[in-house]
């Protein structure tokens, strides 16, 4: 004898198994990734609940929220049950999690290290998937007085215009400068085009005297600093 096979909606789960019940009870650290997820969604598909659906969608992405960030509204429309109003309220509450990160960054105020400037800008980089060049501008003290974008690229290079980089930092009455830019592939190794730009910029900043003391290649994972490989 066959039995009808039914989905099982999260309405029909034990109500401590129910993510909006699981939040309300145990608080948002005791949900896993796919039911914070299904709770921006609030529903599946015929064939699956919105957790079941937020696992797949996460699958897709090797489990990475990072990687989740980095789909538009368009790409993750292409899955069965996510409609655009669900892919934008993905996108904006990932766009929330980063701003948030942003926040956090500018606690550091004064930068001791290449870590120390990293971590400053990360959350300008994060998710991205074009190439931007960006300074960072330090008082007299170390302090940071701002990030700042210098232009925006495409997959696989972007023009940083020195006449630019220290305009913005007579501006902004800089003591020093840290350069920076981002690779959308994740591999922080710098090209001959880095090279060769870090040094001019290095150049000119003696002579203005605007030291440029790191120029920095960022990604989600790590960076790769010209200071500490003693390349400035």
């Amino acid at each position: 004898m066959a039995y009808d096979k039914q989905k099982i909606v999260i309405k029909d789960w034990a109500e401590a198994d129910r993510p909006r019940e699981k939040l309300m009870k145990h608080g948002r650290r005791h949900l896993t990734d796919a039911e914070l997820v299904a709770i921006l969604i609030n529903s599946g598909n015929k064939d699956e609940s919105a957790v079941d659906l937020s696992k797949r969608i996460l699958a897709s992405c090797g489990n990475d929220l990072d990687a989740l960030g980095r789909l538009s509204v368009k790409e993750l429309s292409t899955f069965r049950g996510i409609g655009e109003a669900k892919a934008i309220a993905i996108v904006a509450a990932l766009e929330l999690g980063r701003r948030r990160k942003n926040t956090e960054a500018k606690a550091v105020v004064q930068i001791r290290s290449s870590a120390d400037s990293y971590q400053q800008l990360l959350p300008v980089f994060s998710d991205l998937t074009h190439e931007e060049f960006w300074i960072l501008l330090l008082n007299r003290a170390n302090h940071v007085i701002g990030n700042f974008q210098i232009s925006k690229g495409g997959l696989s290079g972007t023009v940083a215009d020195p006449k630019v980089i220290f305009k913005t930092a007579l501006e902004h009455n800089a003591a020093a400068i840290i350069l920076s830019h981002n690779h959308p592939s994740g591999n922080c190794k710098p090209s001959a085009d880095d090279l060769s730009i870090t040094k001019k910029i290095v150049a000119a900043g003696k002579v203005l005297d605007l030291p440029v003391i790191d120029h920095l290649i960022v990604t989600n994972k790590m960076c790769f600093s010209f200071t500490d490989e003693g390349l400035i």
